[in-house]
């Protein structure tokens, strides 16, 4: 499989989530909002734009700190590559903060292009200034320490209800966040793009006084 890098991640900033899914839905037959995120999963601020490729972590909740905080948000964060983007699950437990101002900072050093949690950041104020897209379920201040803890890295998990492998493509916008398998991903991509200038062409055919009916019917796109 051809690698994605990052003129793929470039290439598909261009876009938007509504036409990937509907691409993935009408197109690639991935029916029933597989690969949609729960609405809850917010950017941090209007107008990010997240994607790249899902490096996936579990975090489960404890009730004492270990003898080494944080020992695997160091790792995780250590690994990234250039186009990778963090998605972590706090398994439900939103009793604290898994993210925050410096683990943007080390994701964003290593090339990392935003981030996204089905849990709790903070440092908000923080991570907006440094414009690094954070895409997340809510917010506040409380520590992750002896609270929740990274248990596993690179595992498939579930994260605002929908199924992310490592490698598996990511992206988010004001609209919410899309999950593209990874063996599809440069499929996807082609058709969303000849779609995208389907829909330009309509638009244009709409602005000349076209009906909507008719230019549905020829260029089956809305």
């Amino acid at each position: 499989m051809e690698q994605l890098g990052i003129d793929f991640f470039a290439r598909l900033e261009k876009l938007y989530t509504g036409l990937l899914c509907d691409v993935l839905d009408s197109v690639l037959g991935l029916r029933n909002n597989v690969g949609i995120m729960s609405h809850e999963i917010r950017p941090l601020y209007p107008g990010a734009v997240v994607a790249g490729r899902a490096v996936t972590a579990l975090a489960v909740p404890v009730s004492s700190a270990p003898e080494i905080p944080y020992k695997k948000q160091m790792a995780m964060i250590d690994s990234l590559k250039p186009g990778d983007v963090p998605v972590l699950t706090q398994s439900g437990a939103m009793i604290a903060s898994l993210w925050g101002g410096l683990l943007s900072a080390g994701a964003k050093q290593k090339g990392a292009r935003g981030a996204l949690l089905d849990g709790i950041t903070r440092d908000t104020a923080e991570i907006i200034r440094m414009n690094f897209p954070v895409f997340v379920r809510g917010i506040a201040p409380g520590n992750s320490r002896g609270r929740l803890d990274i248990v596993e890295l690179n595992v498939p998990i579930v994260c605002g209800g929908a199924s992310v492998n490592p490698g598996d493509v990511i992206f988010g916008d004001d609209d919410g966040v899309v999950v593209i398998p990874q063996g599809i991903a440069l499929d996807c991509l082609r058709l969303a793009e000849e779609r995208r200038e389907k829909e330009r062409q309509f638009k244009k055919a709409l602005e000349n006084g076209g009906s909507l009916a008719e230019m549905f019917a020829e260029y089956r796109a809305l």
